[in-house]
């Protein structure tokens, strides 16, 4: 089982607000990505490097609720409390050679679903509730259909991932399935009264951080 970062999440409560966040931030915005039928959002894209992008995810307006929880925790009451505040970094995905391994290493990861949007489709980890394993800090898992990948097609914005980090109130209940899935250190944990993920991100005008 191999695993490779493979996008950051932000997530906001309208498309537009979470493009205008990253670009006040980051200095390029994300282009529109399609809408993910099943769960009922829909996303944009920024390049962030060869293989790796940034999404920024809300629920589509013009979508069909599903007749699930929506995954990332978007129907969470805190998570959309805190979205009302304003857009944020929620969440990793990392990209797997064999998913089911990865289940087995990590079971609360949940079950792996197909999903398409356009002409992409994937499996992906998604537990029954749609919570974020770890409070966002461990990551989903995604594998793809065949050889393509979207930051393959996204122009290059100039940015590029330097670090990411995270904080827990039980940093042990997070470092265990990091360590599972071969990610520690990758993701370094520590101690703070509320979980966050951040990530810093160089940018042509510098370094910024989500």
């Amino acid at each position: 089982m191999t695993l490779v970062p493979d996008h950051l999440v932000v997530a906001a409560l309208t498309l537009a607000q979470g493009c205008d966040w990253v670009e006040q931030r980051l200095g390029v915005r994300p282009q529109a990505g399609g809408r993910h039928l099943a769960m009922g959002t829909h996303n944009a894209l920024l390049g962030l490097g060869p293989r790796f992008y940034l999404e920024v995810i809300a629920v589509d307006p013009a979508g069909t609720a599903p007749a699930r929880a929506r995954w990332f925790d978007l129907d969470e009451p805190r998570l959309k409390a805190a979205l009302a505040e304003g857009p944020q970094l929620i969440h990793w995905v990392v990209r797997a050679d064999d998913i089911a391994a990865a289940v087995r290493a990590v079971p609360d990861l949940g079950a792996v679903t197909p999903m398409a949007r356009d002409a992409w489709s994937w499996r992906i980890t998604i537990p029954a509730d749609g919570h974020r394993p770890g409070r966002g800090l461990v990551p989903t898992v995604i594998q793809w259909s065949d050889a393509k990948h979207p930051a393959d097609h996204l122009p290059d914005s100039g940015c590029r991932l330097t670090t990411v980090a995270g904080e827990h109130p039980e940093p042990a209940v997070v470092r265990q399935p990091l360590a599972a899935l071969g990610l520690s250190e990758i993701l370094k944990v520590s101690y703070a009264k509320s979980p966050r993920l951040a990530a810093m991100i160089r940018t042509p005008r510098g370094v910024a951080t989500l």
